[in-house]
């Protein structure tokens, strides 16, 4: 029996188009998660359900279809919050898989059409996208990368074919773009490694240690882009974010702890992080707990002065298959971060140029800077010069013995944007009156008022619009309908 105060429950999305491997793929994720010794409840498709019973979605008219993906969802959300309730009751560390998600219903039907349904039952996409599951695994249809392999023969509700099974995958793995932890399982290997990597990616984000059972060889990939960024226009579909960083007071040596705040359109979602760290290998653990509005602001006042708070602006779309997060640093912050454009990806790539070639075309990549500490949030955001900074990590030595020195930096500049690397020179980034990023200074709702309403008519010093936000909880002690139940993720990093 676990303790409940550790106990772990995991919330899984499984999606994908036609024939990708999602009941095969349930099927081993049960099989390895039980040997483990959890607890595994597979949440059925509820479209299949509906559709046995003797319902065609060609034969419905547009009103009717709005209407039955409408049923459907709260059908689907109604089942779902069963096993929820099962999982948060049992006595063992539980996954729980669901077989396609609330979001998957948006990929039926048109974008206006999706907004009057969230409307009309007073929903909205942070709630039933971000914080109702805690991952969410896209499995690629072999009708895209293995057609030799397609086939509808098995399933008594498929009959799609080729061309149609790439456009719903398409249109599945678009319903979840913006998730945090999302992630996208391709066709590269055949089925056996695909499914391998399937329980590997799992395994990883909640912080299970597989050895070399998985041969896992992605790992996060972080590259600098050069500005301007090209227009919207030149990007696939894509989901922005804002997204706010603050570190927490704590013994840097052994741990970093941050709050994270991410939402669209007012609705937020918020994450507590520690970063361990190993006394003697130099690796680290994330754990991450999902925080109701409330906790977060609790949480807030124990904010470390020696570092400014984090804006970003976030934007997360595929490209080729692959997953991207583009963050933009916003004011205000340090001018070490103005200008500053990264993007990030999991790749298990090693060739260098083949790595460079296979990135979107439509951004400037200027370098890989994976691992560089001059391109850490926490390095990014110390109010200090680094150069006298003790806080400042330097990564491990070779006896893999944390640093937390620049041992010699001399401050050259780190990066395009004419920074020096402890920013205190004092040098313009931009001409007068030129923009960050192609924005002009209201950034992140910063100028005049932020996203929970007006503050003043100045633009607001660094950790200001924080300190708003908890006069007004003080105020009126809301809770945003943030899930009430904290949900501990680790990941190995």
């Amino acid at each position: 029996m676990v303790n409940q105060s550790q106990k772990t429950v995991y919330r899984l999305v499984l999606t994908g188009g036609p024939c990708g491997g999602k009941t095969t793929g349930q099927s081993r994720l049960s099989t390895f998660f039980e040997n483990l010794g959890w607890k595994v409840f597979r949440v059925p498709e509820t479209a299949t359900v509906l559709l046995s019973g003797g319902v065609k979605f060609a034969d419905l008219s547009p009103d009717e279809a709005v209407k039955f993906q409408e049923n459907l969802l709260k059908t689907m959300i109604q089942i779902e919050n069963t096993f929820f309730e099962l999982g948060r009751t049992c006595q063992r560390n539980c996954l729980i898989i669901c077989d396609r998600g609330a979001m998957d219903a948006s990929a039926f039907i048109s974008k206006e059409k999706w907004e009057e349904l969230l409307s009309a039952n007073n929903w909205n996409s942070v709630e039933l996208r971000d914080n109702r599951y805690n991952h969410i695994v896209h499995m690629v249809s072999a009708a895209n990368g293995a057609e030799d392999f397609y086939s509808t023969e098995d399933h008594a509700c498929r009959s799609e074919g080729m061309e149609l099974a790439r456009e719903l995958d398409y249109n599945a793995a678009a319903a979840w773009i913006g998730h945090p932890y999302f992630d996208v399982i391709d066709n590269s290997t055949d089925f056996d490694k695909k499914m391998n990597r399937l329980i590997a990616c799992v395994c990883q984000r909640i912080g299970i240690d597989t050895g070399d059972r998985l041969n896992v060889n992605s790992k996060k990939r972080k590259f600098l882009v050069k500005t301007p960024l090209p227009p919207e226009s030149e990007f696939p579909p894509f989901q922005d974010f804002d997204v706010v960083h603050n570190y927490l007071q704590s013994d840097f040596r052994k741990a970093q702890v941050r709050l994270r705040k991410r939402g669209q359109k007012g609705h937020w979602s918020y994450i507590h992080t520690v970063r361990k760290f190993h006394p003697t290998n130099g690796q680290s653990v994330e754990v991450r707990t999902q925080l109701t509005h409330r906790d977060y602001l609790n949480q807030l006042p124990q904010r470390d002065d020696a570092h400014f708070t984090i804006f970003k602006k976030r934007r997360c779309f595929i490209y080729n298959n692959q997953y991207y997060q583009l963050d933009i640093y916003r004011q205000p912050t340090h001018p070490r971060c103005r200008g500053l454009v990264l993007l990030e990806t999991y790749s298990a790539a090693y060739d260098q140029d083949a790595l460079l070639a296979s990135l979107p075309k439509f951004l400037t990549i200027e370098k890989e800077v994976t691992g560089d500490p001059a391109y850490s949030m926490y390095n990014l955001s110390l109010k200090e010069d680094w150069k006298t900074s003790k806080k400042y990590y330097s990564g491990s030595d070779a006896n893999g013995q944390a640093k937390w020195s620049m041992n010699g930096y001399t401050g050259d500049k780190i990066n395009c944007h004419g920074d020096k690397i402890n920013g205190h020179g004092g040098d313009k980034i931009h001409g007068p009156g030129e923009k960050d990023n192609g924005y002009d200074g209201k950034m992140n709702g910063h100028h005049k008022k932020n996203a929970h309403g007006p503050v003043s008519n100045r633009i607001m010093v660094n950790g200001e619009a924080h300190d708003a936000e908890l006069k007004k909880f003080k105020n009126h002690g809301v809770d945003l309908q943030t899930p009430k139940i904290p949900k501990k993720v680790a990941l190995k990093t």
